[in-house]
């Protein structure tokens, strides 16, 4: 999947429960025009998904009450989110993390602590090219 190179037109669903990631991915994105929307955890995210389409779903996938892991097993098996573009924002950078989010479906994998000049990039890359 390929977002367009204008971050104006994505809605972006984070779903991050530590509240500097969460700021500055938020700041970051509403920055370059995106429609943001925030949940803190697997649970409040499933219930702004109930609500909204967004073009991408970056989360993290250690989180209190629902991690990422259950979170997006919800969105595959749930019809109407089970195409949604999902990328995994995680510290889990060891050898083999990628591969395994990769295998468990999520579409993209950005290490933490990302980079503000380059989210954006990382994000379109992840999305163009998962095995980059």
């Amino acid at each position: 999947m390929k977002l367009s190179g204008d971050a104006s037109t994505w809605k972006v669903l984070v779903v991050e429960d530590d509240h500097d990631n969460l700021n500055v991915a938020t700041q970051v994105l509403a920055f370059h025009g995106a429609e943001v929307h925030v949940a803190e955890n697997g649970v409040t995210g499933l219930q702004v998904l109930e609500e909204l389409t967004p073009t991408v779903v970056l989360m993290d996938i250690s989180m209190p009450q629902m991690d990422g892991w259950e979170m997006l097993r919800h969105i595959r098996d749930n019809p109407k989110t089970a195409a949604l573009p999902v990328i995994a924002v995680t510290a889990h950078a060891m050898e083999g993390d990628k591969e395994r989010v990769l295998a468990a479906g999520f579409d993209g994998y950005i290490r933490k602590p990302f980079d503000v000049l380059t989210l954006l990039d990382e994000i379109k890359k992840s999305l163009a090219s998962p095995e980059s």
